[in-house]
């Protein structure tokens, strides 16, 4: 409750008469002098468990709007007491948090859950995240990210929901419902945050913070388009991008964050800038000092500035000399204000864990599960060694640096995640099977960088006594997230020369990959019988392998990004331009192709590199199952569709294997002559199908005109009539084909 001495919002019930949340706030607003409103402009460091003096002092003074990296539930409880209660206004504070796989209970990391491609299943995790943080009174997180990743080299391609636009809203939606609830008030909904706008997932190089130049148009059609969906979704902030655009850094950027995001897309929540970026516009060269940078970043629209406090040092000044404008301070802390009583706070502050279920409990383990086994990936299943049959075997070998490495497998932004709830796949596999089979394990490695090969004649000795070798590979968890980009993206260490060493053995060798990004594993295709990508898998990363590897369950998983056979194809996806001359099996050369001193007219005349296949190693939408799907009967009612209309497209999957699966049926299209070019193909529905051994079912998608629109030479979004190919199958190489028009009946 407000202390005696609030004065912030009077009860409203003294007078009989409700007040809206904006009047509230313009109420508030009013009372508040210039410093208590910079100070709500200001997140700071919290002291991870325990107040910092310097910290009491400025809640004190009215000095702080947020305060971040707080999880000890009474220490926050006394932060908000501080406010309330020893403040002029008694203003609570927001309390932010990197909730972004997980709090207590690690899920996949966020390229893994999207890699289920099951928006349901998403949403509920990020459900049990966002109950988990409230329960310890963090009330915002900083997730989700939806920057589009189309560079596997880049650390925090771990953090993102892959390379497609449609696929990255759709998911990155679902992390918002997650988080937030039906309404932010509710107990366990917290403040999610779209991050990071705009375009950082392009930076060049794949190196964190660096450069991003991608031109308006490319930028509308591609990078800005999750974000529009979320902001339309009802995201409650935004986070600015550390990188520059088109020269210009996100967090001084005046067309981006206020011509496109408060202006074109009229959104209302609060935006925040990452931490520091605020100063580091001087560093970009952009401002002379962190003075320069307060008032261009006020003046682009970031509302709150986090960790770094050119705002408390200097936006007094700078309203002084009317270089930033009073109604301008006064728009941006009623969104942070408004934000503080959608949230409740204003009502009740504290937070009582008692309020909440246990952390880490059955009901969230099981999801946990669910979510890891719906994430992995069946990349390759040579004469279907998986699943193993625990009945007709004796023995198995579990080898590897991640097979019994509790915390390696929760991978990057595990702040809050404690390895011993961790259930590795060691331990998953002797509590599944270990009645029935002799599991024998190996390090093989010390880590998965290591280059010594010591341990390789235990391993070896370990795979020729048993019928089978699981091997557990990948990157340790540091190797990827934030400042986490790598040049080179094989396995580290030595840990091919260990799966070719166990290959020669003879037996069956399933590969199991721990990875926070696509890898290139082209040099073990051909040793491995089978191979599981299973991402960072979370907590209960163990035992959904394992049930994954002994057929309790089938994998379903997806591929959200696609899989370069080198690092010197990348960027590649599968949303390309067709250029004007595209390569095909046709007009492709290898370099055993090429005569010596050949003719120049006699090389391929199209887009390809000489030295490696033009295709990738795995595409876009790719994954195996244990059984195998037929498609089959594409058709569409109308072929003609009139601007305004809807496109149904009808296709039939069966399933003609021996075992039940679920499969991932995908939409795509091809608008084949644009007023600007248009990619060769572009993701547009997918649906989750569940089949019986020799079930058939028939898949309808069916699409408004409206959502084959793009933005063309003018900037402005709109259908263009023409003509179209619509493909329906399980990877974005689906084969099954139609076409159809779309005509303006005007």
């Amino acid at each position: 409750m407000l202390c005696s001495n609030s004065v912030a919002i009077q009860n409203d019930r003294e007078f009989g008469i409700p007040q809206s949340t904006e009047e509230k706030v313009s109420e508030l607003i009013q009372r508040m002098n210039l410093d208590e409103k910079i100070g709500q402009m200001s997140q700071l460091q919290a002291g991870c468990g325990h107040i910092p003096d310097h910290l009491a002092d400025d809640i004190r003074h009215g000095r702080v709007g947020s305060v971040l990296n707080e999880v000890n539930v009474d220490v926050v409880n006394e932060l908000q007491r501080i406010s309330i209660e020893e403040t002029r206004l008694g203003i609570p504070l927001l309390i932010g948090r990197d909730v972004i796989h997980g709090f207590k209970t690690v899920f996949p990391i966020p390229l893994g859950l999207a890699a289920s491609w099951d928006p349901q299943l998403i949403k509920q995790t990020c459900r049990i995240s966002a109950q988990e943080a409230a329960s310890c009174g963090v009330n915002w997180t900083f997730a989700p990210m939806i920057d589009i990743s189309r560079d596997p080299r880049w650390g925090r391609v771990a953090e993102s929901l892959g390379e497609d636009p449609y696929l990255c809203a759709t998911l990155g939606a679902a992390m918002v419902d997650g988080f937030q609830g039906d309404k932010l008030s509710e107990k366990g909904a917290i403040a999610a945050c779209a991050k990071h706008f705009a375009a950082y997932g392009a930076a060049e190089a794949g190196k964190d913070y660096n450069t991003v130049n991608v031109p308006e148009n490319e930028l509308r059609n591609v990078y800005l388009r999750p974000f529009k969906k979320l902001a339309d979704s009802g995201v409650a902030s935004f986070m600015t991008a550390f990188c520059d655009l088109n020269g210009v850094p996100a967090t001084g950027n005046s067309w981006l964050l206020d011509d496109v995001l408060r202006k074109e897309w009229d959104y209302r929540g609060l935006l925040v800038s990452d931490w520091d970026s605020v100063i580091e516009l001087s560093v970009h060269g952009f401002t002379h000092n962190d003075k320069e940078s307060a008032c261009e970043a006020v003046n682009a629209g970031v509302d709150m500035e986090m960790a770094s406090r050119s705002y408390k040092h200097h936006l007094q000044q700078l309203v002084d000399e009317g270089r930033v404008d009073l109604p301008q301070i006064d728009r941006m802390v009623a969104r942070i204000l408004t934000l503080k009583f959608d949230l409740g706070l204003f009502d009740n502050p504290y937070t009582s864990a008692a309020d909440y279920p246990a952390l880490v409990n059955v009901d969230h383990l099981e999801v946990a599960q669910q979510s890891a086994a719906k994430s992995c990936v069946l990349l390759k299943n040579d004469n279907q060694v998986l699943p193993l049959n625990a009945d007709q075997m004796s023995s198995i070998a579990v080898i590897g640096p991640l097979a019994d490495d509790d915390y390696e497998q929760l991978g990057t932004w595990v702040f809050d995640g404690d390895p011993h709830h961790s259930v590795t796949c060691k331990a998953a596999i002797e509590r599944l099977v270990g009645d029935k089979l002799d599991v024998r394990y190996c390090k093989g490695l010390q880590t998965t960088r290591s280059e010594s090969c010591e341990q390789f004649s235990e391993a070896l000795e370990l795979a020729a006594q048993c019928d089978a070798t699981v091997v557990v590979v990948g990157e340790e968890s540091f190797m990827s997230g934030e400042a986490h980009s790598r040049a080179s993206i094989d396995l580290p260490g030595q840990q091919v020369a260990l799966i070719d060493a166990l290959a020669k053995e003879g037996k069956p060798l399933i590969v199991v990959v721990m990875a926070g990004r696509p890898l290139t594993i082209e040099n073990i295709l051909d040793k491995a019988d089978s191979i599981l990508y299973a991402w960072h898998p979370g907590t209960m990363g163990g035992p959904a392998i394992a049930d994954l590897l002994f057929g309790f369950q089938a994998p379903s998983g997806k591929l959200p990004v696609t899989f370069p056979r080198a690092v010197g194809q990348i960027p590649i996806y599968y949303a390309h331009k067709n250029t004007g001359r595209p390569v095909s099996d046709v007009n492709c050369l290898s370099m055993a192709d090429i005569p010596e001193r050949p003719e120049q007219t006699s090389l391929g005349m199209a887009s390809f590199h000489l030295d490696v296949n033009y295709r990738p190693l795995f595409p876009f939408g790719y994954g195996l199952s244990y059984t195998c799907f037929e498609y089959s009967g594409i058709r569409m009612a109308r072929q003609q569709v009139a601007l305004g209309g809807q496109v149904e497209i009808v296709a039939d999957i069966k399933n003609t294997g021996h075992c039940a699966g679920e499969e991932v049926v995908q939409l795509y299209i091809r608008d084949l002559v644009g007023s600007v070019t248009r990619p060769v193909k572009e993701l547009k529905g997918f649906q989750r199908v569940l089949l019986q051994p020799g079930e058939q079912k028939t898949i309808t998608f069916t699409l408004h005109t409206d959502e084959l629109a793009f933005y063309g030479r003018d900037m402005q979004l709109n259908t263009e009539p023409g003509s179209f190919q619509a493909w329906v199958g399980g990877d974005s190489d689906a084969r099954l084909m139609i076409d159809f028009d779309i005509y303006d009946d005007e």
